[in-house]
């Protein structure tokens, strides 16, 4: 396939406010949804051109909650150590298949929803992931009870409930725009860690031809409902082949971005396990990424509590090494005592012991936080 030069004139990635310079890129990238809006056309170009500069800082549920506080506009336990806002914001849709008011993790939909605009309207990006309950037995989407994900494909019993709950994805995911009235492009990341066995759509849950099934099925009915804004990630746990990585892969057109989430655990103080295994699993989603032309990212990663106070520049930045990744997102700062939940977090907070080497992070060329992202496409 002969390169495309594309012209790409750049704005932020809201679309307020524009850049008077043309950049020009080759790539083979293309959309798998032919039919995305131009501003999830833009982004993913974007997205393309910043992993050649760096790859971008994010974390999840950022914007809501950190360590001691809640729901404080503006606020952010990123900004308050560093001074700027991560470049990505990871968000989570469970709880709509329920009608709840709150997601999973508590945060109103609402409240949700301003963030993402906000933060587009600063020119960060949104990532969004769906733990939909058990559509089989009413639980959580822990409940890996056999034969839950054959019960949703089409002509199954279940078929009809499921479509009812991406009929409400597909609302909300259409319900977020910025002050034009455009459709807010979103990375959208389903069924993710499907590698593991731990929830209703993993590994030994349903045969790889099922899941690629539902998969392709969620794809063309979110659009059949008019969603184009969504960017698809296709996002495995733990592998150890090409195989292992591309066994339930849907193929090049229903994915956009190859992704896989992993964590440093506290067997492994010293991050040595975890440095090889992402270096392993960057190296083989690198060489297929290049193959299939698709971006690539570490769609979760992190080290709970993060004891070494040198885990930023050391530990990470030795995993990610120099590989060309689009982004790497932190998991979430549930920093306060609520009914059986421990206190967690993953990314620093002023005073804490890693806090000093996280600036120094930020600091680095190809570490790119929000405001790295329109310097870095001037």
């Amino acid at each position: 396939m002969k390169k495309i030069v594309l012209a790409i004139t750049i704005a932020v990635l809201t679309g307020t406010s524009c850049f008077s310079k043309s950049i020009v890129s080759d790539t083979n990238l293309s959309l798998s949804d032919k039919k995305a809006t131009s501003e999830t056309v833009s982004l993913y170009k974007k997205l393309n051109l910043l992993a050649q500069k760096g790859y971008l800082f994010g974390h999840q549920d950022d914007l809501a909650y950190g360590v001691n506080w809640k729901y404080e506009n503006g606020r952010s336990d990123v900004k308050d150590v560093v001074g700027d806002y991560p470049a990505v914001y990871g968000w989570d849709i469970a709880g709509l298949e329920r009608n709840d008011a709150n997601n999973i993790d508590g945060i109103p939909f609402t409240k949700m929803k301003q963030y993402i605009e906000e933060a587009n309207e600063r020119g960060g990006i949104s990532t969004i992931s769906m733990h939909f309950d058990n559509p089989a037995t009413g639980k959580s989407a822990w409940d890996n009870s056999p034969n839950t994900l054959k019960s949703i494909l089409p002509g199954a019993e279940n078929h009809q409930k499921f479509t009812i709950w991406l009929d409400k994805a597909a609302e909300f995911f259409l319900s977020l725009k910025d002050k034009k009235g455009k459709n807010i492009p979103i990375l959208f990341r389903p069924y993710h860690e499907l590698t593991g066995g731990w929830f209703w759509w993993g590994k030994g849950n349903g045969t790889p031809e099922e899941f690629k099934t539902l998969w392709k099925f969620t794809f063309d009915y979110l659009q059949k409902k008019g969603v184009h804004n969504l960017i698809y990630i296709y996002n495995t746990g733990s592998f150890n082949s090409k195989e292992d990585f591309l066994e339930k892969y849907p193929g090049d057109d229903y994915a956009d971005i190859l992704s896989f989430d992993s964590y440093q655990n506290n067997d492994d103080k010293e991050g040595k396990k975890f440095i090889e295994e992402v270096q392993n699993q960057l190296k083989i989603i690198n060489e297929i990424g290049k193959k299939q032309n698709k971006l690539i990212a570490i769609a979760e990663a992190g080290y709970e509590a993060i004891p070494d106070p040198k885990w930023w520049t050391g530990t990470l930045t030795k995993a990610i090494g120099e590989y060309k990744i689009s982004y790497v997102l932190l998991w979430r700062n549930h920093g306060w005592q609520e009914k059986e939940q421990k206190m967690h977090y993953y990314a620093p907070y002023p005073g804490q012991i890693s806090a000093k080497d996280f600036v120094d992070f930020y600091k680095l060329d190809k570490t790119l936080f929000e405001k790295d992202i329109k310097k870095a496409l001037k």
